[in-house]
């Protein structure tokens, strides 16, 4: 529980008030616009979270969510990391957890290839043929 609330604080320290209004707004589905304006603090802001089921020691999915949406690529990466050193989720086990959720990139990391040569000659665009008026 202890490396649960030192990644919260560590995670407190790098919001700003602006950054907190950011996160407000990417969960506003979840959070009632006068109860919104009651957190005043990112603290305030994941004892909402808490209280709401949306956030604990072990599931986390729903801020990493939030960071990923909010374009927070070093909040999310605090939490990715707390994911696979103390809860011990590696990205490979978390296709088959609900406990966390796969940020976008990776759900497209096996589609994801460079074309052959076959394909980039069939993808080429048509010769363009000369328009002629007439």
């Amino acid at each position: 529980m202890a490396e649960y609330r030192s990644l919260l604080e560590e995670l407190a320290q790098n919001i700003t008030a602006e950054d907190l209004e950011q996160l407000k707004s990417a969960c506003k589905e979840d959070i009632p616009s006068e109860e919104s304006e009651a957190i005043a603090t990112s603290h305030h802001w994941f004892a909402f979270l808490e209280k709401h089921s949306k956030l604990d020691r072990d599931n986390l999915s729903y801020i990493e969510h939030i960071f990923e949406i909010s374009r927070r690529p070093d909040l999310l990466t605090m939490v990715v990391q707390y994911r696979t050193q103390v809860l011990k989720i590696s990205e490979e086990d978390e296709v088959d957890t609900k406990l966390t959720r796969i940020p976008s990139a990776k759900k497209y990391k096996d589609i994801i290839r460079q074309p052959s040569e076959e394909e980039i000659i069939k993808l080429a665009p048509p010769a363009q043929e000369s328009l002629r008026g007439g």
